[in-house]
């Protein structure tokens, strides 16, 4: 590939601006029963949820490292500060937010988003949500959207009932790390039959370097309700690495539909380790639109728990592994209930010597009567040094079901490349021409009228470290 071509590759972050804002409290570095404590503390949180806490920060010293993806030994939990407040609450209007913070999410056009596009937003910035706001008509559905942590004050039954259901405790290690010191995240619930036309959508800020930012979002969708939630993150760039482990948990219920989009976009520093999974009941619609193009140390399997009769579940994702980057992305899809369906579709790309690699699972359980499943992975590589590996586990317990599973590993196609060149394209516009079309896919699945991310990435505005 010419310099010229590279240039669409190559180019600059666009978030790496870094804002000095006051911090108002701390629990300084390092992880132990006080730290937790002390997080429960200035929370003003149940007894039950310092308790759950607690045992979550045993399973977590318990728990074994993932002994597949990329090399995590690096990682010094020590080193890291767990919990960071910068705001005194959860505003509700921009002009209340600590200037500071506030010129982060203008520089970054969240408020002209909310504006135009968004039933309501909510932004946090390190450990705690710092503003949010949802339309009234949204509200006089009965909708709620809360930060997380509000959701616990507001609506402790509710909440209780919801919380860790879908994500237990012991899961996996970094989903007991965000039991042990989550803050900050997503609340929903939608009530029966309610439909909400415009989005919903949040936005994760990491300011600092050597911190953590563990949100935890819980969603319920009601019967016969449906959503569309959108989440966007990045951070400044730093030369020491930072943790995000965030946990989602999605409820969707009978005939009900929740979409999920997600645009990680961290800078290269961020080293980015996500449980999602959700549970389906008989006849919903689970949707994952999944963009990973950015962080060190991606690894992310959004999930569907196919519980109900007629259940169905998709992911739809690219994951785009640049220089130092190493993307371990997938899905996985569990089916129970009879006649349920899923939909896997992976588009990865490497250059510059990244590592985009596809891991999942399907698993059709004896009770899943006549299920079908169906995944699709490819990928294209940029250059010669980049790679890409496909770690697939299908499994079939019925006779009556079945899986089709593709997949592809291709590069840039030279034939294709000289037809548009030949027809005046230049070299970069027809490389970008084929890369778009090889993700279309993806693309047109992507509300890309009021996300920057979204449309930078429709653009290839992509740098070493973007996404």
């Amino acid at each position: 590939m010419s310099d010229e071509a590279k240039k669409i590759f190559d180019q600059d972050y666009q978030y790496d601006f870094k804002t000095n804002a006051k911090v108002l409290f701390t629990t300084g570095k390092g992880l132990n029963e006080e730290v937790v404590r002390e997080i429960s503390k200035v929370k003003n949180e149940p007894e039950w949820m310092l308790e759950y806490r607690l045992k979550a920060l045993e399973a977590f010293f318990r728990l074994p490292m993932p002994s597949f993806g990329p090399d995590l030994s690096f990682l010094d939990f020590p080193s890291y500060t767990y919990y960071t407040r910068v705001a005194t609450g959860d505003e509700k209007s921009w002009n209340e937010v600590p200037p500071a913070i506030k010129d982060t999410f203008q520089k970054l056009g969240i408020p002209e988003q909310e504006q135009k596009f968004l039933s309501g937003v909510t932004t946090q910035y390190e450990s705690e949500v710092v503003y949010h706001n949802m339309l009234q008509e949204v509200q006089e559905k009965g909708v709620i959207f809360l930060s997380t942590d509000m959701g616990l004050q507001l609506f402790p039954d509710l909440f209780k009932k919801y919380f860790g259901t879908v994500v237990p405790i012991f899961d996996n290690k970094f989903a007991a790390l965000n039991a042990a010191v989550w803050s900050g995240g997503s609340f929903i619930y939608v009530p029966k039959g309610v439909h909400l036309e415009k989005p919903l959508q949040s936005y994760f800020r990491i300011n600092n370097e050597k911190t953590g930012q563990f949100e935890r979002s819980l969603i319920i969708c009601d019967e016969g309700s449906s959503i569309n939630y959108v989440e966007g993150c990045t951070a400044p760039i730093y030369s020491k690495e930072s943790l995000h482990a965030a946990v989602v948990e999605i409820i969707v219920g009978d005939h009900a539909h929740c979409r999920y989009t997600t645009v990680q976009n961290w800078s290269n520093n961020i080293v980015n380790l996500v449980t999602q999974r959700a549970k389906v009941g008989a006849g919903g619609l689970m949707e994952w639109v999944d963009g990973n193009i950015g962080s060190m140390r991606n690894m992310k399997y959004p999930a569907c728990i196919l519980e109900g009769d007629g259940a169905k579940g998709a992911v739809i994702s690219i994951a785009v592994g640049g220089k130092n980057q190493f993307q371990d992305n997938g899905a996985r899809m569990i089916h129970i209930g009879k006649n349920t369906s899923s939909t896997i579709i992976s588009k990865s790309i490497c250059k510059n010597g990244g590592v985009a690699n596809y891991r999942g699972t399907v698993r059709i359980l004896p009770s899943a009567e006549n299920a079908h499943a169906h995944v699709e992975c490819d990928t294209l590589i940029l250059d010669d040094q980049s790679r890409s590996d496909t770690f697939p586990k299908n499994e079939i317990r019925n006779s009556s079901s079945f899986i089709e599973h593709e997949a592809t590993v291709s590069k840039i196609n030279e034939e294709e490349l000289f037809y548009l060149e030949s027809r005046g394209i230049p070299e970069a516009e027809a490389t970008q021409m084929i890369v778009m079309g090889f993700i279309e896919p993806f693309a047109k699945e992507l509300p890309m009228e009021y996300a920057i991310e979204l449309n930078r990435l429709i653009a290839l505005d992509m740098s070493d470290s973007i996404g």
